[in-house]
C-alpha cells in the first residue's frame, strides 16, 4: 500500500533530520563533552625510597613488610664500629690541638715576663753607662789639671766601654725576646687552624657515625623491603620503600583532543578496580606540562621520512577528597577509570 504523500515528506524530514544530526554527532570535537573519562589511570603516591648513607654491615632491622612507621622512626641500623674509633681518633686530635694551644699561650706569657725582665736590664745598662760617661769625664778634667792620674783616667774609659758593650748585649736580648713572641704567635695560629680542621673532622665523624642509624624520612607504610640483618650495603643503595598511602592520588594520562576544556577544580567520579560497587569523589588537580613521550631519552618526532600522526596522552592529577572511607583501601598502582565532569567546579554541588 502506497504511502500518502503527506507521510513520505515527514519520513523524508525525520530521514533528513537524522542524517544531519548524526553527521553533527560524529563531527563535533571530542572535547565538547559535558564529562571526559579514560581507564589509562592508576593509583599514585610520592614514595620516597630509602638508601644508606655509609656502607657497611646491616646490624639491626626493626621493621617488617608492610608495616606503617611514622616520620623519625628507626628502621636499621649499620654495625657502628669502625665509625666510634674514627670519632675517638678525631676527638683526640682536638684535644691534642687544645694542648698545644694551651702550652703556646704558656709561652707567650713566660715570654712577655721575659721581654720585662730584658727591658730591665738595658734600663740598669743605660744607668750605668750614664755614671761611666760621667766618671770618665771627671776624670779626664782631673789629668788635664793634674789633680787625677792617666791610670784612673784609663780605668774610666774601659768602664765606659764595658758598659756599652753590655748596653747593645742587653738590647739585643731585648729585641729577641720580641721576635719570639711574632714566632709563638705565628705557631698559635697555625696550631688554632689545625684544632678548626681537627674539629671539623670529628663533626664529619660524628656525622658519619648518625648515618648508621637510618630513620624514616616521611610517614608511611614500608615497602619493596630488601635489607636484612648482615649484608653488606653500599652507599645509596636502595634498601626500602616508604609509600604515603594517606596521600595518594590518581595520575590519568587523557588523550589531547580531550583536555581543551578540563581544568583544576572539577569534580571527578573514580571507579577502582579493586572496589567494585564503591565510586570515589575526587577533584582535578592540575595538568601535566608535557606528554609521557616527551620525557623519552630518544626524540618519538621524525623529521625525516615518511610520518604518522598519533594521538597523545597527558597526565592530569586527581586528588582523593577527603573524609572517605574506601580511601584507605588504595594501593599504589591499582588501575582505575575517573570521568571528569567538565562543568562542575569545586565547591558546586555535586
Amino acid at each position: 500500500m502506497a504511502l500518502p504523500k503527506k507521510a513520505k515528506i515527514i519520513s523524508a524530514v525525520l530521514l533528513l533530520v537524522v542524517a544531519i544530526s548524526s553527521a553533527l554527532y560524529l563531527n563535533r570535537s571530542e572535547s565538547s563533552a559535558s564529562t571526559q573519562t579514560t581507564n589509562d589511570a592508576y593509583v599514585q603516591a610520592d614514595l620516597t625510597m630509602v638508601a644508606p648513607q655509609v656502607a657497611g654491615v646491616v646490624d639491626e632491622v626493626l621493621i617488617e613488610d608492610n608495616q606503617h612507621v611514622k616520620k623519625g622512626q628507626l628502621l636499621f641500623t649499620i654495625d657502628d664500629r669502625d665509625f666510634v674509633v674514627a670519632v675517638n681518633a678525631t676527638k683526640a686530635q682536638v684535644s691534642s690541638a687544645r694542648a698545644t694551644i694551651a702550652g703556646l699561650e704558656a709561652r707567650l706569657m713566660q715570654q712577655r715576663s721575659t721581654i720585662r725582665q730584658a727591658q730591665a736590664a738595658v734600663a740598669v745598662s743605660d744607668a750605668s753607662l750614664k755614671l761611666a760617661r760621667a766618671n770618665r769625664k771627671r776624670y779626664r778634667n782631673l789629668a788635664k789639671d793634674g789633680s787625677g792620674t792617666m791610670q784612673a783616667l784609663q780605668q774610666a774609659e774601659a768602664q765606659l766601654n764595658i758598659q756599652l758593650a753590655g748596653l747593645e748585649t742587653n738590647q739585643a736580648g731585648l729585641e729577641i725576646a720580641r721576635q719570639q713572641v711574632s714566632i709563638l704567635k705565628a705557631d698559635l695560629a697555625k696550631v688554632r687552624a689545625g684544632l678548626s680542621q681537627a674539629q671539623a673532622a670529628q663533626v664529619a665523624a660524628e656525622l658519619k657515625l648518625s648515618y648508621t642509624r637510618i630513620i624514616a624520612p616521611i610517614s608511611g607504610t614500608v615497602g619493596k623491603r630488601s635489607v636484612r640483618v648482615g649484608s653488606f650495603v653500599h652507599i645509596g643503595q636502595p634498601l626500602l620503600a616508604i609509600v604515603p598511602l594517606d596521600a595518594v592520588y590518581i595520575r590519568a594520562n587523557f588523550r589531547e583532543t580531550q583536555l581543551a576544556r578540563v581544568q583544576e577544580g572539577q569534580a571527578v567520579d573514580i571507579e577502582v578496580d579493586a572496589l567494585p560497587g564503591d565510586v570515589l569523589k575526587g577533584t582535578v588537580d592540575s595538568v601535566g606540562p608535557a606528554s609521557g613521550v616527551s620525557y623519552s631519552p630518544i626524540a618519538p618526532h621524525n623529521a625525516t621520512g615518511n610520518f604518522t600522526k598519533i594521538v597523545q596522552r597527558l597526565p592530569v592529577r586527581i586528588r582523593i577528597d577527603p573524609g572517605q572511607p574506601s580511601a584507605a583501601k588504595l594501593r599504589v598502582g591499582m588501575s582505575t577509570t575517573p570521568m571528569i565532569r567538565i562543568e562542575s567546579m569545586s565547591g558546586s554541588t555535586r
